[in-house]
């Protein structure tokens, strides 16, 4: 009778090969979750650098709107500046670079005594010329600037018997004060007055030394075009760029 208890060598093997097939079932159910997990994961990441591919395009398209409105800014300030002055450009010695909207004062001989800051009188007259119509220019344009230098620069050297060290401070101090002295006096214009809130917080004077000299061809600098004054117009787009960059982040 006790045979009939003891279980078949069949049914031991089925009962073997359920367990294993059970074992089986779970371990595939495990890895269609991990399989699904690395899926999901993976789609997420695909969809992120979607996303941040997308932003990027955006930004760099809104960048490039204001890079081209800053083109054509700045070739409209130009063309401005250029029909008001073209015929005072030769007389006054004077020039206007396309790419920087710099108009430059060349002989600083004319313009001050050597070593000085006072104007002189015939800087003053020509000041009184071309300031006001300097401003009348600019305010078309109010939007689009950020600010407008009056720049001074120097040549390398001072005299015969000063260090190249001394002379760079020396003339750090001359060309501060000529650009002092040149936003002094044009704010005093009774022509601008209708200008002087925004000359105020628009207009800036800065003395440059001779940390940026003029070369010649040669590599060597040219003593005479190296003292000049400018007057700098420099627009907003690299603010607006910032801007930009900042909303959308």
């Amino acid at each position: 009778m006790m045979e009939f208890l003891k279980p078949r060598a069949s049914e031991q093997e089925e009962s073997h090969w359920l367990s294993v097939s059970d074992l089986m079932a779970g371990l595939m159910v495990v890895f269609l979750f991990i399989a699904l997990a690395f899926m999901r994961n993976a789609w997420n990441e695909q969809r992120n650098a979607l996303e941040a591919q997308r932003k990027a395009e955006y930004e760099l398209g809104r960048i490039k709107e204001v890079a081209v409105a800053y083109q054509e800014t700045q070739v409209d300030i130009y063309k401005a500046l250029l029909g008001e002055f073209f015929k005072d450009l030769s007389r006054w010695d004077a020039e206007i670079d396309q790419d920087t909207l710099t108009f430059t004062f060349n002989s600083p001989d004319v313009l001050f005594a050597q070593g000085k800051i006072e104007l002189s009188e015939q800087y003053r007259a020509l000041l009184a010329d071309f300031f006001p119509r300097y401003m009348t220019v600019l305010d078309q344009f109010r939007s689009g600037i950020n600010e407008v230098r009056i720049e001074g620069h120097t040549s390398s050297v001072w005299n015969d018997y000063t260090s190249p060290t001394d002379a760079y401070f020396l003339n750090m101090a001359l060309s501060q004060g000529r650009t002092r002295s040149v936003l002094e006096y044009v704010y005093s214009l009774e022509a601008v007055t209708p200008y002087q809130d925004w000359i105020k917080s628009h207009i800036a004077a800065v003395g440059f030394s001779s940390a940026k000299l003029v070369l010649d061809d040669n590599e060597n600098e040219n003593l005479e075009k190296s003292r000049r004054v400018t007057f700098r117009v420099i627009s907003n787009a690299d603010i607006r760029i910032k801007q930009i960059l900042e909303i959308d982040g």
